[in-house]
């Protein structure tokens, strides 16, 4: 499997040709374009105790830790083949769903590349790429959950950097966000022949005076 991200995604790639590409059969996610997009924006704006959720093989995270100003990198992931994985990379790796084990405020910056293709769910693979890759039939079934929790474990200057595909609704994801108290910034973004990567820096909303 590659280490390194994939260049380019071809224009007639479909959902089946792309997971097959990432390796359908591998319990953990190898790096792609999209981990590479989070990693050079990550490096840029991760500060404190860092955390990326849904590490995978900890590709993101060991970049962070190696490149970035971070003080602490922790990487976390429900799937147990991808904690061994990016702990044999040397990241700090614990297995958990999201931010539920993290206390209130403890966190400066949160990182998160999650799982977003559309998926129908009489098509599902039931193993651990569709974990990581799929995001139910809207693919915003893990983001909409991660957005409810980021306000609580975020701390009050923190940041949080989160990959959104076209092919989830860049608007929708938005306006979920910031029906939750925080303001979106749009700091990075790739396009592709079917889709359109972006990074959101997420971020307490002042309260109204």
């Amino acid at each position: 499997m590659p280490e390194d991200p994939e260049e380019s995604r071809g224009p007639t790639e479909t959902r089946d040709a792309l997971a097959e590409r990432r390796g359908q059969n591998a319990p953990v996610y190898e790096p792609a374009e999209d981990s590479s997009l989070l990693a050079e924006a990550a490096v840029e704006h991760a500060r404190g105790v860092t955390l990326e959720v849904g590490t995978g093989s900890g590709w993101v995270a060991q970049r962070v830790r190696a490149e970035g100003d971070a003080t602490r990198v922790i990487g976390s992931d429900v799937n147990p083949h991808a904690v061994r994985r990016a702990r044999d990379r040397g990241v700090e790796a614990v297995r958990a769903d999201l931010l539920a084990p993290f206390r209130d405020g403890a966190l400066d910056t949160v990182l998160f590349n999650p799982p977003y293709l559309p998926t129908d769910p009489d098509n599902e693979w039931d193993d651990w790429q569709e974990v990581a890759l799929s995001g139910g039939e809207t693919g915003r079934e893990l983001i909409e959950p991660f957005l409810d929790d980021l306000p609580r474990a975020l701390a009050p200057d923190g940041v949080a950097l989160l990959l959104v595909s076209s092919l989830t609704g860049f608007a929708e994801v938005v306006e979920y966000a910031v029906d939750r108290g925080l303001r979106a910034e749009t700091v990075a973004e790739e396009s592709y022949p079917f889709e359109t990567l972006s990074i959101l820096a997420l971020r307490h909303r002042a309260p109204d005076n």
